[in-house]
């Protein structure tokens, strides 16, 4: 993830800068080592936290300057 442009909330119809990186795979379709990115404001980490787990896809949350 190396851009100049701010990165963007995941979440539907947010535009606020992204502060969190959810990693996440789903084990039916993705090999165990997979990892996908969902961006996430302040505002919208908790909602797409709780949607990813409760599927049992987050892997881990990390602050946004850590995703390369």
């Amino acid at each position: 993830m190396t851009t100049d442009e701010p990165r963007q909330c995941s979440a539907k119809g947010c535009r606020a800068e992204a502060r969190w990186a959810l990693r996440w795979n789903n084990p039916k379709i993705h090999t165990p080592d997979r990892r996908k990115i969902w961006l996430a404001c302040d505002e919208h980490r908790d909602h797409l936290t709780d949607f990813l787990s409760r599927r049992g896809f987050l892997r881990d949350t990390v602050p946004v300057e850590q995703v390369e």
